[in-house]
């Protein structure tokens, strides 16, 4: 099974892909294992193009998608694919959502090119994703208390508002996909609403 947490910077989305790990091998409903995995930088050698992607001053869009898409191409082949056939639950941070929302809706770039890349890739899809859903300056009033931000938290409350319309207008093409879940409640109402969830669609 492949499960993604989507949403801005700020929403929630490493605590509550960390809950969901720790909650579903406490279950034991994969016997095979649970895969907590992030992009960009989620297999070896990902981390520098994360640090390339979030820390140095790209300035064209397209340079932006071409990592996200390079660090996918690895993630998915050193990953994703081998657990999913060794029948593990994967866990993903992020995923083709995210570049659909912050390089087509954030920056502009034409949304069926992105998907057209995405097919030609051959990038599995989610089986399950969950959508943390939080507006745009209670994300960034969450990620200025946490001190230093990364290039792309720096963009501010438009750019943030901008990509989560991205994210509405995906949740609402893709309903049976994608399941919004109110960012705005607390950790363990989250954390319990993104449980049942699974467990519903793992019990289908």
């Amino acid at each position: 099974m492949f499960l993604t947490l989507e949403g801005i910077d700020g929403c929630g989305k490493t605590t509550q892909a960390r809950l969901l790990a720790e909650r579903l091998r406490e279950t034991g409903k994969s016997c095979s294992g649970v895969v907590w995995t992030k992009e960009p930088g989620g297999w070896p050698g990902g981390e520098k193009i994360r640090d390339l992607v979030l820390r140095d001053g790209l300035e064209h869009p397209l340079s932006e998608l071409f990592l996200f898409l390079a660090d996918r191409c690895e993630h998915v082949l050193q990953v994703i694919a081998p657990a999913l056939k060794e029948g593990k639950i994967v866990i993903c941070e992020r995923y083709t959502d995210s570049t659909l929302a912050y390089q087509s809706w954030g920056r502009g770039l034409p949304l069926e090119k992105i998907e057209e890349l995405f097919r030609w890739c051959g990038f599995p899809s989610p089986d399950k994703t969950i959508w943390i859903d939080l507006p745009a300056p209670a994300a960034y009033h969450r990620m200025a208390g946490r001190g230093r931000m990364d290039r792309l938290e720096e963009e501010g409350t438009v750019f943030l508002e901008k990509v989560r319309s991205g994210f509405s207008f995906l949740a609402e093409r893709d309903r049976g996909r994608i399941v919004r879940i109110d960012g705005e409640k607390d950790i363990s109402g989250i954390s319990a609403e993104i449980l049942d969830t699974v467990l519903a669609f793992l019990h289908q």
